[in-house]
Formats: structure tokens, C-alpha cells, sequence
């Protein structure tokens, strides 16, 4: 079947594999089997996306598991991964999913749940929300969010965390955030849903950062 299809060259290689998935299907319905799950995975991202939709269209009863196959090592495979699974997924395409990598395996599920959480449609543990620095920015931003990232890990509060460079503009720009810092020369303003809540030195910022993460925390 699969040769038979893959010489028929007027056909687009989504289209082969719709075909293909459609007798799949089909094959195994005839004979009283209705509990399937589908997969079409390629490695082209574009192949995906257009497999992937005309499976929803044409055959929508079957649930599909989405992914990018073969999508490469660990920077690449997580770009291809979330611009394919992200697209379908914010159609409402997809009932299961994997995240295939060139690297170590327990890399592939959080990418997934980055994925899942980058969209609304799971949440568990923190969000950072930060800014690229730029020249409004006077401290060291990097190893200060890579900090708090690191402390907030272990965290299971579904909450929203700023680290912003820039006290000017950060309070307004991540207003939505549960909690964050807008640093400025030498301290940082602590704020909560745009509001200003404190101040505190820079060599104090991580730690302040972290005692009101714990404090919302109890609160709740």
C-alpha cells in the first residue's frame, strides 16, 4: 500500500500520507476496530501542519497524536516542535502529542509542557515573564533571572513571575504578572499586578523576589 501510494507522483507527499492514514483507518474499522489513535508525523514542519489539518477535516473521528518526527537536536528539534505543535494545537488540532529529540529524553517532556503552558492550555509550576536587555537596562538581567528560574523549579503555583530590566517601563509592561522586579541602578522595585509593593537593594533582589513568591504562596 505504502508503495503503491508513494508512486503516484502527482500527489503531494501531505496528501500520500492522508491517503495513507484514511485506508489505515478504514483497514482496521472493517474488521470492528474503533479504538485508534492516528499518527502522521513528519520532519517538515510545513508537511505537518498540512497533514495534520486535512486529517481533522477528513477523518474527524479519530483521534490524532501530533508531532514533528526526526526534528532534530536539541534547538532545532524544540523551534520545529513548538512552531508545528504550537500552530496545530491553538486550532484545536491534536489529542496526544510527543516532542521528539536528538538528545536526552528527559529533555522532551518539558519542552512539552512549555509548549502546552506557552499557550493556555496547561499550567503547572511558574511562568517567567523577561525582558531582553537593552540599553535602558543598568544591571546585570541574565544570571538574575537565571536565578530566579532556577529557585522557582521545584514551585508547583501555577503563578507568573517578572524579572524586568528596566524600572521605567517593567511594572506596566508585565502588569498581568502575580509577581516581578523592575531593576533600576543598584535596586530593584518589587510590584504585583503593576502595583508598586517595595523596594529593595540589587545584591537583595533573588532573595526579596523569592521571601513574596513564598509569602503568596502561604496566602493562598
Amino acid at each position: 500500500l505504502e508503495q503503491d501510494i508513494a508512486e503516484r507522483d502527482e500527489l503531494t507527499q501531505p496528501e500520500k500520507l492522508v491517503m495513507s492514514s484514511e485506508r489505515f483507518v478504514k483497514h482496521f474499522e472493517d474488521r470492528g476496530f474503533t479504538n485508534i489513535v492516528l499518527s502522521a508525523k513528519a520532519h517538515s514542519v510545513q508537511t505537518t501542519l498540512d497533514t495534520y489539518r486535512a486529517l481533522s477535516r477528513e477523518i474527524s473521528h479519530v483521534p490524532l497524536h501530533l508531532g514533528v518526527t526526526e526534528a532534530g537536536t536539541k534547538l532545532q528539534g524544540t523551534i520545529k516542535s513548538s512552531v508545528g505543535l504550537g500552530i496545530l494545537l491553538s486550532e484545536g488540532i491534536g489529542d496526544t502529542m510527543r516532542v521528539s529529540l536528538t538528545a536526552d529524553p528527559v529533555e522532551e517532556p518539558p519542552v512539552a509542557w512549555g509548549i502546552l503552558q506557552s499557550l493556555g492550555l496547561r499550567r503547572r509550576g511558574p511562568e517567567i515573564v523577561s525582558c531582553p536587555t537593552c540599553a535602558r537596562c543598568q544591571v546585570n538581567l541574565i544570571p538574575i533571572a537565571e536565578e530566579v528560574t532556577e529557585r522557582l523549579k521545584n514551585y508547583a503555583a501555577p503563578l507568573s513571575i517578572a524579572v524586568m530590566g528596566c524600572a521605567v517601563n517593567g511594572p506596566g509592561e508585565a502588569s498581568d504578572a502575580d509577581l516581578g522586579v523592575a531593576c533600576g541602578r543598584g535596586q530593584a522595585l518589587l510590584f504585583s499586578h503593576g502595583q508598586i509593593i517595595g523596594k529593595v537593594a540589587e545584591d537583595q533582589i533573588v532573595d526579596a523576589l523569592m521571601a513574596e513568591v513564598d509569602k503568596l504562596i502561604e496566602e493562598k
